[in-house]
């Protein structure tokens, strides 16, 4: 018995399905182009096989224990590591069984899906998990994770993944990816710039993060002509190691276009910890700029990740840290705080600055129409909350209309975990040739063009967006 129906996310009239389940056919098995995300590159680095089924599939993954943590059960059961030193459960196939009798809690969400996939496709299991399953498909995953065949290169190339990008803050010394690139191995990995550490006043150790990177640099960043050297050196650095793209995690949308007097006491006032909220974010957004003025330089592709209120819990954070779940989608603004960087750079057709939202209020109302009269502006996909089935086609109903389809970059799975990138990248070309069959079932699209978006919307316009 399968646990995936083969017909799944098609629509259901027969004769819409029937052009849906073609189109999927001619996109399923092409490479995957994973432009943006957040896998480990010592994976691939080390090439050492995954320890345990509970480490592959529930402590790393925040869509997991988020859903398990809104239903009481806590965070230390499932062995996820605190930063404040405090043990937590370390029997692995105890934390299974935990994930398994509630894995009910999943039903309907991307996360079952996803989770399904790899169950199936990767390691060929065909029982539903639950608490009487558990023991069974633990020792299923845990034999199979033994094997050569399951280290994560020989996944790598049985994903069929052509190009894959991983993030680290501008002053990781890629030390993994140095280790893969002297390895001699063909897969694909490259890095992204993600300078949040160095551009945000507000985040932790900040002065110290910018002493680090003139260190690394030999530049004087105690000064604005020295902190910009050294960003222009860092991402020169990231480069080498196959960098096509920055990525900016902020609060908000919020861009500026400073003068560099005003910018340069903004970063005085910045190192000495004398920055009020609205001095920082105007700080922030100034950086933006810079970066994209860099990106004329440079080449990397501007990735803007805004509007999630981060560490929602303080408790959570204080105990856990970052990235561990409690993060919220806020109301973002983007027509007047993408304006001064627009006003700057938008019109230029040699800079790519791509947008991702968990506003879909956003959608039509500003964003489609956004990138659809500045040519350096595209729409990312659907991000985070929103990467599901319901997302997807939210996204290609409310952004098709005004911005089309070449204002957008494809699919990316920005994902921590692994064994999710085919089944996410899977879910995409699916729902994409749902919306694109409905196209011409309505008179909207030819066949023929369905059939050419598809591989398009699958591969094409990643690969050339991220310039991969």
């Amino acid at each position: 018995m399968a646990l995936l129906d083969e017909n799944r996310l098609f629509p259901t009239d027969p004769t819409v399905r029937n052009l849906a389940k073609a189109l999927y056919k001619s996109v399923a098995q092409l490479p995957i182009v994973s432009p943006h995300g957040h896998t480990d590159p010592r994976w691939f680095a080390e090439n050492e096989n995954f320890d345990n089924p509970t480490d592959l599939f529930v402590t790393p993954d925040h869509y997991v224990f988020r859903m398990l943590h809104s239903q009481g059960i806590d965070l230390n059961a499932l062995g996820v590591p605190r930063v404040d030193g405090v043990a937590v459960e370390q029997d692995k196939r105890k934390t299974w069984q935990l994930f398994a009798e509630n894995f009910y809690l999943f039903r309907g969400t991307p996360s079952s899906l996803w989770v399904n996939h790899a169950f199936q496709e990767v390691f060929g299991i065909t029982k539903h998990l639950s608490a009487e399953t558990a023991d069974e498909i633990y020792d299923q995953i845990a034999s199979s994770l033994s094997e050569d065949a399951f280290r994560p290169r020989a996944l790598f190339s049985r994903f069929n993944i052509e190009a894959i990008s991983t993030t680290e803050s501008a002053i990781d010394d890629l030390r993994w990816h140095k280790m893969i690139r002297d390895s001699g191995w063909d897969g694909k990995v490259v890095t992204a710039y993600r300078p949040d550490a160095v551009v945000d006043p507000e985040f932790e150790g900040f002065a110290d993060n910018v002493q680090i990177m003139g260190e690394m640099t030999g530049e004087d960043t105690t000064t604005w002509a020295g902190y910009i050297a050294a960003h222009r050196k860092r991402r020169a650095f990231f480069k080498t190691f196959g960098a096509t793209s920055s990525d900016h995690g902020h609060p908000t949308a919020r861009t500026e276009n400073l003068s560099q007097t005003e910018a340069a006491a903004l970063f005085s006032k910045a190192l000495q910890g004398q920055c009020s909220a609205e001095e920082a974010d105007r700080f922030r957004a100034h950086m933006l700029t810079e970066m994209a003025k860099m990106s004329l330089d440079d080449g990397l592709v501007l990735q803007i990740h805004p509007g999630s209120f981060r560490n929602h819990s303080a408790e959570i954070a204080a105990q856990f840290g970052r990235d561990k779940g409690c993060d919220i989608p806020t109301r973002t603004d983007y027509v007047t705080a993408l304006r001064p960087l627009l006003n700057a750079v938008g019109r230029r057709s040699d800079l790519t600055i791509i947008v991702f939202t968990l506003d879909e209020t956003s959608y039509s109302r500003e964003l489609a129409p956004l990138a659809g009269v500045y040519p350096a502006l595209k729409l990312g996909p659907p991000w985070w909350f929103h990467d599901s089935y319901e997302g997807m086609l939210r996204f290609r109903e409310m952004a098709t209309e005004t911005a089309g389809f070449y204002n957008t970059v494809g699919f990316n799975d920005d994902t921590r975990a692994f064994c999710s990138i085919p089944a996410r990248h899977d879910v995409a070309r699916r729902v994409d040739s749902t919306f694109l069959a409905t196209l011409v079932a309505t008179g909207r699209l030819r066949e023929d063009e369905a059939f050419e978006v598809a591989q398009d919307l699958a591969y094409r316009l990643a690969k050339q967006a991220y310039r991969l």
